[in-house]
């Protein structure tokens, strides 16, 4: 019982995690809620803990949260008359749909991730005492860009999840935390899986179109 008092907000911001990373799976929209709650909860975890870059991170991680939501709900937008007998200017909210990202920003923002990087890297070894900075700002600033491509419903983002998992996976394990590397595992595996699914549910809706 004193296990689970001490340990109520890792257990819980891991629970979290796991139906975030599902409900990514599915492309559901209410993993941006599940998002936001367990942000709120990583705050105040990682606080306690003295992790305050993560901490920081988790205040960038709500704002792009409120920014996914509104990008995946979309405009409203107003239909004409049509065969549906939709009556004339009834509006209707439309999800963005699953797509894939241009070569052209593709490019520009793995320039972005390669200066985060370098930067991230230079702060941790100029000013922290932290044994791991290159690996720690390699998924630090993957991330930054990697939940930007998940708020424009990129198909392509699950391979920067894929890398930030592989590389946290590791990292986690070489600093003693087990349970959080087993996690990261895992999510490598179901990121692979969301893939496929993404790709499959973006050519389903590309041939339903008229």
């Amino acid at each position: 019982m004193d296990f689970i008092l001490n340990h109520w907000l890792d257990i819980t911001t891991t629970i979290l995690g796991l139906a975030y990373i599902l409900l990514e799976y599915r492309a559901s929209i209410w993993m941006w809620a599940v998002g936001a709650v367990m942000q709120l909860l990583g705050i105040v975890l990682y606080y306690q803990k003295g992790l305050y870059a993560d901490c920081g991170m988790e205040f960038y991680y709500l704002i792009m949260t409120a920014y996914g939501w509104m990008k995946w709900m979309g405009h409203s937008r107003t239909l004409a008359v049509a065969a549906s007998g939709e009556v004339p200017g009834e509006e209707r909210t439309m999800e963005r749909p699953i797509r894939h990202i241009s070569q052209r920003v593709a490019m520009r923002w793995m320039g972005i991730a390669l200066l985060l990087w370098l930067a991230i890297w230079w702060v941790l070894s100029t000013f922290t005492d932290s044994t791991v900075p290159v690996a720690d700002a390699f998924t630090t600033a993957l991330s930054l860009v990697g939940i930007w491509a998940l708020a424009q419903k990129y198909l392509e983002q699950w391979f920067v999840w894929i890398a930030v998992d592989v590389v946290t996976c590791w990292l986690y394990w070489q600093k003693d935390i087990p349970f959080k590397s087993s996690l990261y595992g895992l999510y490598v595996v179901i990121a692979v899986f969301g893939y496929l699914r993404w790709r499959r549910e973006m050519r389903l809706s590309s041939s339903s179109q008229p």
